[in-house]
């Protein structure tokens, strides 16, 4: 791309960037007790961008990511952009031999950072990835690391960061910034390029088409690992709103978080989109939904529209 003074290459790292100076002390991500504030999360990618480069990761490189819905993984979705690398969030459901497949398409030495719960899963294929395993044990999930997967933790490679500060920007906007696979229903997992102007372009749509405000407070029912959740990793940091995590789907914790964290929005699937309310829990909330499969619950109470 060219160097031209009147041209600004597009690129979702911008968001945390200004979100983090216009709303420093606003919470940017909630996850059960944790509170994140937009500083503190720019300076977690931060930290992560100097740990991966500290441990060989180098521009163009791709690091995978095989985590539920939890704040690291939010992170991550702008800490490897920010190290220039590739993101690679895989699809927490598939086998180990597929996610054996999609590390091995891997040309340059890269690493794989996965949630203690999802051990099982790698175990048996951890051997044959050929590349560093990265461990984040979240205590939500009662998993414990399993040994014989071997690595660091996700504490030990964050140490390995500092804070200096790196520049929120690309060189070229076509470069790539993240790998999203398919599911391997048909063959192995087929992996599609996402490059930082579609991402950005996408996010900017997100928020139009979601009505986002900075009042938002969006639920992750939808999966990081699918397209990056719509983007919304990056629409949802870009307008200044607050990231809910849940770490896995579960009716009673959705209708729990809708009204004590005073969800706004939430995405997924009908199914996702209207779970079993539990006897004790009023049905009266209002859901307005646009063409499938997004939806857009409010939870104020109201007559259905």
């Amino acid at each position: 791309m060219a160097d031209d003074t009147w041209f600004t290459p597009l690129t979702p790292l911008a968001f945390l960037d200004r979100s983090a100076r216009v709303f420093p002390d606003r919470t940017a991500i909630a996850y059960g007790d944790r509170r994140i504030s937009y500083a503190d999360f720019a300076a977690e990618a931060t930290r992560l961008a100097h740990a991966l480069r500290a441990s060989g990761v180098k521009p163009g490189d791709r690091v995978a990511y095989l985590l539920p819905n939890i704040p690291e993984m939010l992170v991550a979705h702008f800490g490897v952009p920010l190290a220039e690398a590739v993101l690679v969030a895989v699809n927490t459901r598939l086998a180990g031999p597929e996610v054996r497949h999609i590390c091995q398409q891997f040309r340059r030495e890269t690493a794989v950072v996965v949630d203690a719960g999802l051990h099982p899963t790698i175990a048996p294929v951890a051997a044959e990835l050929g590349i560093a395993i990265v461990t984040v044990t979240d205590p939500a999930s009662g998993a414990a690391a399993d040994p014989a997967v071997g690595g660091m933790s996700y504490e030990e490679l964050l140490a390995r960061g500092a804070d200096t500060p790196l520049p929120w920007a690309v060189r070229d906007e076509r470069d790539t910034i993240s790998i999203n696979y398919t599911s391997g229903t048909t063959g192995q997992p087929k992996g599609v390029m996402y490059h930082h102007r579609g991402a950005y372009l996408n996010s900017l749509a997100e928020i139009v088409h979601s009505q986002h405000t900075p009042e938002s407070r969006y639920l992750w029912t939808l999966p990081m690992f699918h397209c990056n959740g719509w983007c919304t990793t990056w629409a949802v940091t870009a307008i200044g709103g607050t990231h809910v995590c849940l770490r896995s789907i579960d009716a009673n914790e959705i209708w729990r978080l809708l009204d004590e964290e005073g969800i706004t929005h939430l995405n997924g699937a009908p199914t996702v989109g209207s779970p079993s309310p539990t006897p004790s829990r009023p049905t009266s909330s209002t859901a307005k939904s646009s063409s499938p499969p997004l939806a857009r619950h409010r939870a104020r109470p109201s007559s259905a529209n």
